[in-house]
């Protein structure tokens, strides 16, 4: 008779089997790791010195000691003693310590936005990635200009080096005062994000450009059409793409 289920690898309780609680329990324990898989980290490659009881760990590569050969599997806490849940494709887990949810493949471990081919949100993020490591990214990166005065403000925002530029957007939030409009731009180029916004509350300027590389870290410039700035508020955007080699 088969011993264990061909999925999760419960045990199964045997005919004539003396203390059949032992092999009903270490079913139980199984199944309490494995429902709703939660672990604590993917960092380790050996045992916490004082584990918790009921702490799961995604064991990292290289593993050592209690967990040797468990790389890529879950190793369990559970009544004082270490429990292997070896992993199996399709196994969805959270990791705690990053907040991020994981799926398991045939090649290891990734995220789910990998693993479902989608594109995750936040202020940067892998549009694709080569199997060598390389990868394609979007960017944004944003910042806040208030008190505006001058001709010109050169403003906190910075677009980062080596980014492929393919805008500047802005959100006006306390109406300008002393100009007719702004531009967009950059110290040697003071309109090349765009011209002509006008300065009341909830004015937007969302103009692409054709893209361009800068080579260097380079501050977003706001200058006065019409006058000099007097007082005003704005958000500020720079959408960007970057590379990066294979590893």
């Amino acid at each position: 008779m088969v011993e264990t289920s061909p999925r999760l690898l419960l045990p199964y309780l045997q005919a004539a089997q003396a203390q059949k609680h032992v092999t009903h329990n270490e079913a139980l324990r199984r199944l309490d790791g494995l429902v709703n898989l939660t672990v604590e980290d993917r960092s380790r490659s050996a045992p916490p010195a004082n584990p918790v009881e009921g702490a799961a760990y995604l064991v990292a590569a290289g593993a050592t000691g209690l967990w040797a050969g468990w790389s890529g599997d879950i190793a369990l806490r559970a009544d004082g003693a270490w429990l292997r849940l070896p992993a199996r494709v399709g196994w969805r887990v959270w990791v705690l310590a990053e907040q991020v949810m994981l799926v398991r493949l045939g090649s290891g471990w990734v995220t789910l936005d990998a693993a479902m081919g989608l594109v995750a949100r936040g202020p940067s993020v892998d549009l694709a990635e080569g199997l060598l490591g390389s990868r394609t990214r979007a960017g944004v990166v944003e910042a806040t200009v208030t008190g505006l005065s001058g001709s010109s403000v050169t403003t906190a925002l910075s677009i980062p080096a080596g980014a492929l530029v393919i805008g500047v957007s802005a959100r006006v939030t306390t109406a300008l005062t002393g100009a007719t409009g702004f531009a967009l731009g950059t110290a040697a180029e003071p309109a090349a994000f765009g011209a002509g916004f006008g300065t009341a509350l909830g004015v937007l300027a969302e103009m692409p450009i054709v893209p361009r590389a800068f080579a260097l870290a380079t501050p977003v410039r706001v200058s006065a059409e019409g006058g000099s700035f007097t007082g005003g508020a704005m958000r500020l955007a720079c959408h960007t793409l970057s590379i990066g080699a294979p590893a």
